[in-house]
């Protein structure tokens, strides 16, 4: 079963159309990665899923459960943590967790011994401190622990290390891998580099329309075109090896020191470089075969 379906979802704002026919699936027990720039759609769609918003027209199910708008009863399945979460600042990260269990009906005793598993997990277990101290990030690691409360199925973030310095976003990310056996995660960003690192899936989202859908992995194998890497120890050897491979490669990127070459078949190029090396008596730095990145399917499909 998935955990979302999203099926011909369309959004409009008076004649601005904000999602075109938008469908796919977030598997479950996965980390899903909902990428896009910043206006395309992402957010909307996520509002789509909580029943905060009505769409124009299209369907969202969680764990096939039809999401109806202002009726959201697949809420109960759901933990959301915004890009920017709200605290109340006086309160300390426990007493809040205990007032977001009450407003639930959560029985005292599970209250307590959620939220020390869950303050555990991100950090924050021995932090006496009112919320109006803290960090950006550490309010995103209580945002994830409020949001994973009452043991939702399905964990929607929005935006969660966008505005986190790279320590914060390796927090939040590694508590992301933490929890993904129990639960799954939909994890919206502009921040390739964080997808690349722990996401299973991916859909990137552009102008309003799905431009690419799947496994990272199978899609990075389709990319047809693959980057070998040489690096040299100064202008002048980088300069005589660029002048005479630029007549038989496809250089597709050059600074001071590296050169990127693109190619179809990655063995030959190799042999084929290291006799041009071999012809000019240089020896490379480095030279290094490059997988394609998720940085690469991004750029070759949003506009």
């Amino acid at each position: 079963m998935a955990a979302i379906e999203v099926n011909h979802l369309h959004q409009n704002f008076g004649k601005q159309q904000i999602l075109k026919d938008v469908s796919f699936e977030v598997p479950e027990k996965a980390i899903f990665g909902f990428l896009g720039k910043n206006g395309a759609g992402k957010t909307t769609t996520m509002k789509i899923m909580l029943g905060l918003l009505k769409p124009t027209s299209g369907t969202v199910k969680i764990f096939d459960e039809s999401v109806a708008f202002g009726q959201t009863k697949t809420n109960r399945f759901v933990g959301y943590l915004p890009d920017v979460p709200e605290f109340y600042d006086f309160m300390k990260p426990e007493e809040y967790l205990k007032l977001c269990g009450e407003i639930t009906y959560m029985p005292a005793a599970k209250i307590k011994e959620r939220s020390a598993e869950l303050l555990e997990l991100v950090g924050l277990e021995k932090e006496q401190k009112k919320i109006g101290g803290f960090s950006r990030g550490m309010k995103q690691c209580l945002g994830i622990a409020q949001a994973l409360l009452n043991e939702p199925r399905l964990l929607i973030c929005d935006e969660p290390t966008s505005a986190l310095d790279p320590l914060g976003r390796k927090e939040i990310l590694e508590i992301l891998l933490r929890i993904k056996n129990k639960t799954t995660v939909l994890f919206s960003t502009h921040i390739l580099a964080d997808v690349d690192k722990i996401c299973d899936h991916v859909a990137i989202l552009d102008q309003g329309e799905i431009v690419l859908n799947g496994a990272i992995q199978t899609l990075k194998n389709q990319q047809q075109q693959e980057t070998i890497l040489l690096e040299f120890k100064d202008d002048s050897s980088l300069k005589k090896f660029t002048d005479r491979a630029a007549q038989s490669f496809t250089i597709e990127q050059q600074n001071s020191d590296q050169l990127k070459i693109s190619t179809l078949h990655a063995d030959q190029t190799i042999f084929a470089l290291m006799q041009l090396l071999n012809q000019q008596q240089l020896v490379p730095v480095k030279l290094e075969f490059q997988e394609p990145t998720l940085e690469d399917l991004f750029l070759e499909v949003v506009k």
